[in-house]
């Protein structure tokens, strides 16, 4: 019994030993075949370093205010009889845009001129009396009085006649009217908003770090979305002398010109300002092309090695970006070729094959555009 159980038990061992030492042969064998396999070749993308002018800027988001934007509404009550203007149109400064019915008005006018007419002859012939003698000083004074108190009248009801008619005061492009003809309307009833568009205001800010780099006069550039790749300029005419305790930024105010109208109150805006007077020539790479790393950035370089395209990793210092682009101040020479995409499949000795395809070649852009689809 004891020996059939020892032949059992050396049978299982010798079974399990082989399959264990097949297992291990087999692993051996193929590690080794994995090991001695050639990498296979990836096809990346490239570019080749250089230097470009390059002016330190500061860019923020802003938005576009009117110089002038009021809602016109009338000064006295009425019935409207006229509106002499079309919605969203531009109107000069002083022109006539609303009249109310002013009948009554003109004429208590006509009255009180008929009033003050009489005054003046009545001053005049107390002049000549006293003249003569004939009336005290005190009862010409009171007709002088008298005299003045009626022109006063009809200068009072022409002004009252005045507040009948609204007029533009200032020029620019009015809004969509809120009256009729024919409404009774009160004292204060707004009848369109006007705004001025020429030229126009670009409020922002920036943080007071770089007050002391803000000066008047600056050059401003500013894009819109709906003119992605139109660049419109300005200059910086107001810095606000107090800095916003809540964001330690400061208020900055530009001016643009806008003779085309483009730019209209409310729209948001991309805005840009150059620092410093000269541009400095400075090495440039694609965003792409970087490997950004806790431990230190870093590329890829394409080297030759026997008519064959291999890379390796190289460190690099970087700086500002800019659009697609990057600074590189240290690891990288002018004419140094980098790989731009496919980064995530490539090692030290990696070979590649470089595409040809421009349909998948990164944006080398310092202002890139969003197109809207």
């Amino acid at each position: 019994m004891i020996k059939r159980l020892i032949i059992m038990l050396v049978a299982c061992g010798l079974v399990f030993g082989g399959i264990f030492a097949y297992k291990a042969v087999g692993n051996h064998f193929m590690n080794q075949f994995f090991d001695n396999m050639p990498a296979p070749t990836v096809t990346v993308t490239a570019t080749t370093v250089s230097t470009h002018p390059w002016r330190e800027q500061q860019t923020t988001i802003g938005s576009f205010a009117a110089i002038n934007d009021t809602q016109l509404t009338t000064e006295a009550s009425g019935i409207v009889n006229n509106i002499l203007f079309d919605n969203a149109t531009s109107v000069k400064k002083g022109q006539l845009l609303v009249t109310l019915d002013a009948s009554v008005d003109e004429a208590e006018l006509r009255r009180l001129e008929s009033v003050a007419e009489l005054a003046q002859l009545e001053l005049r012939r107390y002049q000549r009396l006293f003249k003569d003698k004939n009336v005290s000083e005190s009862e010409l004074k009171r007709k002088e009085s008298e005299a003045k108190q009626a022109i006063a009248a009809v200068d009072s009801q022409k002004a009252r006649i005045e507040q009948k008619a609204l007029t533009a005061p200032f020029d620019g492009i009015i809004g969509i009217r809120e009256v009729s003809l024919g409404q009774l309307i009160a004292p204060g009833t707004a009848v369109a908003t006007l705004t001025s568009v020429t030229p126009i205001y670009l409020n922002f800010t920036l943080p007071e770090q770089q007050l002391s780099t803000l000066r008047n006069g600056q050059t401003v550039s500013a894009t819109i979305s709906a003119q992605p790749d139109k660049v419109f300029t300005g200059t910086v005419t107001a810095i606000s002398p107090v800095v916003t305790p809540s964001s330690r930024s400061v208020d900055i105010q530009a001016t643009f010109d806008n003779p085309d109208a483009i730019l209209r109150s409310g729209m948001f805006a991309r805005v840009s300002l150059d620092q410093g007077e000269e541009a400095q020539n400075v090495l440039l790479a694609p965003q792409s092309a970087i490997q950004f790393n806790p431990y230190g950035n870093a590329v890829f370089v394409i080297q030759e090695q026997d008519d064959a395209l291999t890379v390796q990793q190289r460190f690099v210092q970087t700086g500002a970006r800019r659009g697609d682009m990057i600074v590189i101040k240290d690891g990288l020479q002018p004419g140094d070729r980098i790989v731009t995409s496919g980064l995530l499949k490539l090692r030290n000795g990696s070979n590649i094959k470089i595409s040809d395809n421009e349909r998948v070649q990164p944006s080398e852009d310092l202002d890139p555009n969003v197109v809207n689809q």
